[in-house]
């Protein structure tokens, strides 16, 4: 009767390592050991492989099959468990359990092949998770879930009240693949009791994977010009929206730095990238030129297309750093006074460009401290004839 099991499989897929490493293709050794071309190629995939990928494996924190492969050579050459690790770059408890696990009792022989293969059936998921594993601590965590308690909640509470019981402590994470997890022994509906009551887990995507947001490049805000920091140079703008109800509508806010001059542009229907860029370019380029040198604005993707703004309007524009709503300080301080006349959570949609024109000039025209007592109408020509004959009109 033929052998089955575990055993007879990894046999099975030692033997097909062994014809791949002799130069047979990997249809013909599937064939051999008698195994589909889908089994061949999995193997490939989940071991790296020891020919075309032996120097990769699935994570850093595990031994790849180049690391075993040198481990054997190494421990051949009679070498210790210190000066393997320092060979490969890893600690002496990782080489010595390595070796502990894998080395035959009768031989004290070490096959690298075999150890890979060992250490993939034990890292083979599903396995029961810890939570539906301990009747205990399901008991305990669906309790306080339905309290309302969060999972980091639950995971201080047990690390204060046992410590050192590692059977009665669970890390967040833990917790989280419990409750959303099939078969893990806490119900799904649980979830509602959450704070964002999502039934879903939202993907979470490694920093190193992320696609960029916008096709081209962003410019740094400390790329900027230095004339633009003293507020000596005209022309320099900071940029921004005004978010209505539901997130639907939104107003354009452009602020000139030196004299504080303001342009609202109207987004009644949308904002995304198009409009925004539509906006923006439409309320910029009847400007004198020397009254466009800059752009500075957030990270929104309503900015997406900034390549578009600079060519229609040749000012290059510039990205804030995340979070810092600080490095736009005159747009941040005039979209304050802009809340008097469109409170946040409001339709401003229903804002036609005429009211918009109308709160534009009331502001442009109110005495700045910052100004010596002038208003933004008045510095703002001043600046726009100093060097151009055309003055810009208040719009």
């Amino acid at each position: 009767m033929a052998k089955r099991g575990p055993k007879r499989v990894l046999d099975r897929e030692l033997r097909y390592w062994e014809l791949m490493g002799g130069g047979v293709g990997t249809v013909e050794a599937c064939r051999i050991v008698g195994v589909s071309r889908s089994t061949g190629h999995r193997w490939r995939a989940e071991m790296g492989g020891v020919i075309a990928r032996s120097s990769q494996t699935v994570s850093g924190r595990y031994l790849s099959m180049h690391e075993r492969q040198r481990i054997a050579d190494l421990k051949t050459q009679g070498l210790s468990i210190r000066s393997i690790a320092a060979r490969i770059g890893r600690s002496p408890s990782t080489v010595s359990r390595e070796l502990s696990r894998n080395t035959a009792i009768w031989d004290a022989s070490y096959e690298p092949v075999i150890a890979h293969l060992r250490a993939h059936e034990r890292a083979r998921r599903p396995k029961q998770g810890k939570v539906a594993a301990s009747p205990w601590l399901r008991k305990f965590v669906q309790g306080k879930l339905d309290d309302h308690w969060s999972p980091e909640q639950i995971s201080l509470h047990l690390r204060r009240h046992f410590p050192g019981r590692l059977d009665r402590n669970a890390c967040p994470e833990t917790i989280y693949q419990a409750l959303y997890r099939p078969g893990d022994g806490i119900p799904r509906a649980l979830t509602r009791k959450l704070r964002t009551g999502r039934p879903m887990r939202r993907r979470q995507r490694r920093p190193d994977r992320r696609t960029t947001r916008f096709m081209a490049a962003m410019r740094s805000i400390h790329d900027r010009p230095l004339e633009v920091e003293d507020r000596q140079q005209p022309g320099h703008w900071e940029g921004d929206l005004i978010i209505g109800t539901k997130n639907h509508s939104g107003i354009g806010t452009l602020v000139e730095r030196t004299s504080r001059y303001l342009i609202l542009v109207h987004l009644p229907d949308d904002k995304t990238a198009a409009t925004v860029t539509a906006g923006v370019v439409n309320a910029l380029r009847p400007l004198p030129e020397h009254m466009r040198r800059t752009l500075t604005w957030d990270r929104g993707m309503e900015m997406a297309e900034h390549e578009a703004v600079t060519m229609a309007t040749r000012m290059p524009v510039f990205f804030c750093d995340a979070a810092s709503p600080w490095q736009r300080p005159t747009n941040e301080n005039t979209n304050g006074l802009i809340g008097q006349y469109f409170p946040k959570g409001t339709d401003l949609s229903v804002h036609s460009p005429t009211e918009l024109r109308r709160v534009q000039r009331q502001l442009n025209n109110r005495p700045r401290k910052s100004l010596g007592g002038r208003t933004p109408a008045e510095v703002f020509a001043e600046l726009s004839a100093l060097l151009d004959p055309l003055r810009c009109d208040d719009r």
